[in-house]
């Protein structure tokens, strides 16, 4: 990946018993074994599995978890380059272990490094200390999503929100893909098919459902288009990118011929801000920002802009193989100000399929384009955990898969998955198959229908995961070794995940799947659905059946849920006998900017009886 020649490398050794993370969103994780990966953010053409690398969003970021302590270690250099892993062996050769090995490769750039040392919670806050906080998303953008490529016009979004409200589905957000624009180029709109779109979107907010808008980079290059015209007054040479000899650079995208603005330069980055106005007044409540590695179509070869393209770089200059992959992460800012800029009373709502370090601090991102298949199910979760531990905490897949036809028992278990992910959001292009949960059958449905249920009794506790996310960089979605990395087992696990600190998640990953295995941290643990007690550390065998997924609570956990009458509730588990435990909640202060207060619980025993208190309030 990158194919350039190598400027310099940097290697180290680690202990045998380490293993490592990160690395932005890799299919093939969380825990990346031996092999080399690509830093060189690229569109994996149409579908993506477990075994491509690189995939839209790389950083050479990485978390190192051994019997030694845990540490993150950055390369703060976004020139294309190579990482080679290689895990170390206990009891190699002669009785002695055999340490593991990093070696980074970067085609040019500095050799700048920063270390963040400690507990995995002390390492995520130290991490977003450096690179910014992550941005909250609004109350809404925490409930149900549904998208797709291909809704084709207005008639078809009714029936579609019409099909959810009919069944008593909880329905959030609904996003419109690249088939609402006029001939696919950027910021209008397809009369024909959307005569009145502000209409359309008010009617859907006042039911309850937002529209989110995808906004592409690239634009048509074509005199009088309004947005061609607008980029090239820009400044004294045009907005957009340009090659060596200064002429703009042409590439192939949905729209045709197009340009791309050089968000890497402050005035472009004001000017693109400026056309979010108009989203906005078609009703759109946020935005997601696709095809942005960037990409041009290509037959062969790169699917990119020439290496040798110019670009700004905030007045330094320099050309496409520093600017690459930072090109999504200004586009990301260029949006979030433009957002910020016209509705400075709402948090704006952004996400990316491209980024690099720090782009938390603007929004989340998406899996991109994961192919449907049970290999991709797991590619899924793999890019939540990874990417949460390079400080990106809101992220999900395409429920369902992004292209093909998933069965229905495929369907359901990724729907259940993704209703305990941050983002929950289906997807699919505009030859693949339905996404919506009525389209797989009565039984499908049903249980589609309880695992919306629950992400929206849960919705409380997302929002207090959030604003934790936002104070100290602690992911929602962590790895099952977040509060026990000497745990060796723990890092070998894979195929489950902490929701916080309360929730463990052992999502079905494998078809036929009714009963299944789940490694237990230390301490006891809670069936949701039964309530039997199990103890760890140790591996448990759990009931999977189709209704659900295994979902266990931590003793002691106080864990804000939605009432029968729709106010807020604490749910609490019982502390195991001698012990306490407790929880932080942290109530909705709507989607403005209000300073949100931290309530903090404890839970004991007292006699026969759970005593739950507010820590520091009058009268308990």
């Amino acid at each position: 990946v990158g194919g350039g020649p190598v400027r310099w490398v940097q290697r180290s050794e680690v202990p045998a018993d380490a293993r490592f993370f990160g690395l932005g969103g890799r299919a093939a994780g969380p825990r990346l074994r031996d092999g080399v990966y690509g830093l060189w953010n690229t569109d994996p053409g149409g579908r993506f599995g477990p075994g491509d690398d690189p995939l839209s969003l790389t950083m050479p970021v990485q978390v190192v978890v051994s019997d030694a302590g845990t540490h993150l270690m950055f390369h703060d250099n976004s020139w294309a380059g190579r990482v080679v892993l290689r895990e170390g062996e206990e009891g190699a050769g002669s009785g002695h272990d055999r340490p593991g090995a990093c070696e980074v490769r970067m085609e040019g750039g500095p050799l700048r490094c920063w270390v963040v040392a400690g507990t995995p919670a002390r390492v995520l806050q130290g991490w977003t200390a450096l690179t910014g906080a992550p941005a909250l998303p609004p109350s809404w953008a925490l409930g149900p999503q549904h998208a797709r490529w291909g809704f084709g016009n207005e008639e078809e979004v009714r029936r579609v929100v019409d099909g959810y409200r009919e069944r008593g589905l909880p329905l959030s957000v609904l996003h419109l893909d690249i088939d609402h624009y006029d001939a696919h180029r950027v910021f209008t709109v397809d009369r024909a098919r959307f005569p009145a779109l502000p209409t359309l979107a008010k009617e859907l907010r006042e039911d309850g459902v937002r529209l989110v808008s995808i906004v592409d980079p690239a634009v048509k290059a074509e005199p009088g288009d309004a947005v061609f015209d607008a980029g090239a007054a820009v400044g004294e040479r045009g907005a957009y990118v340009r090659d060596a000899r200064g002429r703009v650079v042409v590439g192939e995208v949905w729209p045709g011929a197009s340009v791309y603005p050089d968000f890497t330069d402050p005035l472009v980055r004001d000017w693109w801000g400026s056309l979010y106005e108009e989203r906005l007044a078609q009703g759109f409540s946020g935005v997601w920002h696709d095809m942005n590695e960037p990409v041009s179509f290509a037959a062969f070869g790169d699917p990119s802009l020439p290496r040798s393209a110019r670009h700004a770089l905030e007045g330094v200059g320099g050309d496409h193989r520093e600017a690459h992959n930072v090109y999504a992460l200004a586009m990301a800012r260029a949006g979030y100000e433009g957002l910020l800029r016209f509705r400075p009373e709402e948090r704006p709502f952004l996400f990316s399929r491209s980024g690099w370090a720090g782009m938390q601090r603007y929004g989340g991102t998406w899996s991109g384009d994961v192919s449907t298949g049970w290999p991709g199910l797991r590619a899924s979760l793999s890019l939540v955990v990874g990417l949460g531990l390079c400080g990106v905490p809101y992220s999900g897949p395409d429920v369902g898969g992004f292209d093909g036809f998933p069965s229905p028992e495929l369907y359901l278990r990724w729907f259940q998955l993704g209703a305990y992910l941050p983002l929950f959001r289906t997807h699919a292009a505009i030859d693949a198959g339905r996404r919506e949960p009525w389209e797989f059958g009565p039984e499908v449905l049903e249980h589609a229908r309880a695992a919306l249920v629950e992400r929206e009794r849960l919705r409380p506790y997302f929002v207090t995961l959030s604003q934790v996310a936002r104070m100290t960089g602690a992911p929602y979605v962590r790895p099952m070794w977040w509060g026990a990395p000497g745990d060796r087992a723990l890092r070998e696990c894979e195929d489950a995940f902490l929701l916080g600190d309360a929730l463990l998640v052992a999502p079905v990953l494998e078809a036929g799947t009714r009963r299944r295995a789940v490694r237990l941290p230390r301490g006891r643990w809670y069936d949701t659905a039964t309530g039997r007690a199990y103890e760890g550390p140790g591996r448990v065998q759990v009931d999977a059946p189709l209704s659900r997924v295994p979902v266990l609570a931590r003793a002691g956990a106080v864990i804000p849920v939605r009432g029968a009458d729709g106010g807020p509730e604490l749910e609490v588990w019982a502390p195991a006998p001698g012990c306490t435990g407790g929880g932080l909640v942290v109530r909705d202060p709507g989607d403005g900017w209000a300073e949100a207060a931290v309530e903090r619980y404890v839970t004991r025993w007292e006699g026969d009886r759970v005593v739950v208190e507010r820590d520091g309030a009058e009268g308990g």
